[in-house]
């Protein structure tokens, strides 16, 4: 059993999903209104995107001989959303109140290679986590446990693109909630809004569900056929 599980993205027309440039062909709340009717009160973001926005410079600095996690969970506080994170070996660097930084508790999902140190410095800051995956996490057995564990019922994946190609390809996403902002991006190895995926794969196909316009951008909804 797990979360049901959208992807909720703003892009350009192309499909690309840089920050810096979907705030320039986005300036209203249209994204965050869209998220906030998907009825998803807890999110999940890559590593990529939580260094750029949310984490503090640097990385965690070991001062003890690495000692692997193995599989542990660890909640800090009972809440009926989470702002979920992925840094599977360990390395972000947060504040104190993460909680103020996010508006909701923070919950990190690691592998059982980030080490014990790492673990003990989010339990100093009073954050959430989940290690599970001996080579690189595994986001099945994590889904898993953010339902069973944590409550999850409603999930919404909201950047980056690896992290989205990453549970497309395990047939972990139900629902795909694309807003397309008045632009293109163009430039070249920019990251898109599904990346990552083996060159052998074949596309997923979805069924449409809805579209609507708001103010020149177009939100497209889309279920996952994933049987």
């Amino acid at each position: 059993m797990r979360p049901y599980i959208v992807c909720h993205m703003m892009a350009s027309l192309d499909g690309r999903i840089d920050c810096a440039m979907t705030e320039q062909i986005d300036d209203t709340n249209h994204y965050y209104e869209a998220l906030a009717q998907l009825g998803c009160p807890s999110t999940l973001e890559g590593k990529t995107t939580l260094a750029m926005h949310y984490a503090q410079d640097g990385v965690f600095q070991q001062q003890k001989p690495h000692e692997d996690a193995g599989q542990q969970l660890y909640k800090a506080i009972e809440t009926e959303g989470y702002a979920i994170g992925v840094d599977t070996h360990g390395t972000l660097l947060w504040d104190d109140d993460t909680t103020e930084l996010f508006g909701r508790p923070l919950l990190m999902i690691l592998s059982e290679q980030a080490s014990q140190e790492y673990l003990d410095y989010l339990k100093s800051k009073h954050i959430s986590y989940i290690t599970t995956g001996h080579n690189g996490i595994d986001l099945t057995a994590a889904m898993e446990t953010l339902r069973t564990v944590f409550g999850v019922e409603r999930l919404a994946v909201v950047g980056g693109g690896n992290i989205n190609g990453s549970m497309l390809d395990l047939g972990l996403i139900d629902e795909v909630s694309m807003m397309y902002g008045y632009g293109i991006d163009g430039r070249g190895g920019m990251a898109a809004a599904f990346d990552g995926r083996p060159t052998d794969r074949k596309p997923v196909r979805l069924s449409f569900k809805s579209v609507e316009e708001q103010d020149g951008i177009v939100w497209i909804r889309y279920q996952v056929n994933n049987k």
